[in-house]
This record gives structure tokens, sequence and C-alpha cells, in this order.
């Protein structure tokens, strides 16, 4: 599954580790937003309990955004980056 995932946490220190986790699977295109283009079920969940340990105020939150494999090509993008990344897995020739 494609997953945006986006924070807004104010402890310096926590939002430092959740960068670290995010930037092991996914790609950084903003500095709160990430995409993983190919995030299993199972690797999602591991992702959320480890990132929910870094939320300690009442205003820090991460959102998580599934899009389908149709709704990909309709992403729209202004300025620096780029299209998403898809992962399309190894082709053998």
């Amino acid at each position: 599954m494609f997953c945006v995932i986006c924070f807004d946490i104010s402890d310096d220190r926590s939002r430092y580790r959740v960068v670290k986790e995010l930037k092991a699977v996914a790609v950084r295109v903003q500095k709160s937003v990430f995409e993983c283009p190919d995030l299993k079920e199972k690797r999602f969940l591991k992702l959320k309990r480890k990132l929910e340990k870094y939320i300690d105020s009442p205003e820090d939150s991460i959102r998580y955004y599934f899009l389908c494999q149709g709704c990909i090509p309709r992403v729209e993008y202004s300025g620096c980056g780029g299209e998403p990344i898809i992962d399309e897995g190894f082709k053998i020739i």
C-alpha cells in the first residue's frame, strides 16, 4: 500500500527520532511529510507503534493517508520535488 505520513511534533528530540524511523522506510518529500511507496500492513503496524512512542504533547500528531494504486497517478505537485516514487520491485530479464 502507498502511504503518506505527515507529522507535527513540538519536541526537537522526538521529532528527530520520528524522522530517523521514517527515513528507514520512506522517502522524505517535505520536512514533515514522507511517502512510503510499498508499505506492507505488518510493517506499517510496527512503524506506527514505534512512532506513537514519540507523541508526548497534546499538540503533537501523526497522520497516515493511504492511497490506492489508481489514485497515485493523480497526485499533483507544484514547485520542487517530483512524482511519487513507486516501488515496482525487481524484474528478472
